[in-house]
């Protein structure tokens, strides 16, 4: 029976994974700001095929890397701290905020659908989130614990999405997130690199011990 840890940090991770600020969040401030909530849901919506996707898949590499080798994932856990780490840099050194392109049109959903689909970074922060979340507890990704996981992660989705949409819904805080964006993007920054650090401190001493 998996452990409810391993839920929450899939959960955990899945919230994250959503509401980290990014160019799919601020496009959703546009829509929010130019028509209302009732577009920034349908673009969630659609959004929600991306993060599925992304997330399943970086779900179904980290059980396939614990259960054919557990050398593999710590390899894995090695790379994915190195590049959280690197995105947390960016972040924290961060001069400007860019993505807030202009997408309001006829079908928000379509645009949801296209930005969780094509953003290039989705599927490498999605590893490195839940690298990140169950480097401490590889025993429970398997493959039997897999649909709990995929289920506790859509959950984190959904949390995830609520939250955006309640916060794209308050004038306060789209004017608040769009004069501090460097800010905020800066804030996510010091969370990635804290997830970096977390992955790297369990990753590498077990691969200095496997190699010694």
């Amino acid at each position: 029976m998996i452990d409810v840890g391993a839920l929450l940090s899939a959960a955990i991770a899945g919230c994250l994974y959503v509401v980290s600020p990014g160019p799919a969040v601020l496009a959703l401030i546009g829509i929010g700001a130019a028509k209302g909530r009732r577009p920034a849901l349908y673009f969630l919506f659609g959004h929600l095929f991306g993060d599925t996707l992304w997330c399943g898949l970086a779900v179904t590499a980290l059980v396939g890397a614990k259960v054919f080798d557990p050398l593999l994932f710590e390899l894995v856990a090695l790379a994915c701290g190195l590049y959280l780490g690197r995105l947390g840099w960016k972040g924290v050194t961060a001069r400007s905020a860019s993505g807030a392109d202009d997408l309001v049109g006829d079908k928000p959903w379509m645009r949801g659908i296209a930005f969780g689909l094509t953003n290039p970074k989705s599927y490498p922060v999605a590893l490195a989130m839940y690298t990140a979340l169950f480097a401490g507890r590889p025993e429970a990704l398997t493959f039997q614990a897999m649909p709990m996981l995929f289920l506790a992660s859509l959950v984190g989705f959904l949390c995830g999405d609520a939250i955006l949409a309640w916060t794209v819904g308050t004038g306060v805080m789209r004017r608040l997130y769009l004069a501090h964006a460097v800010t905020i993007v800066r804030v996510v920054g010091a969370l990635f690199l804290a997830f970096a650090v977390t992955t790297l401190w369990e990753a590498v001493p077990k691969l200095v011990a496997r190699l010694a």
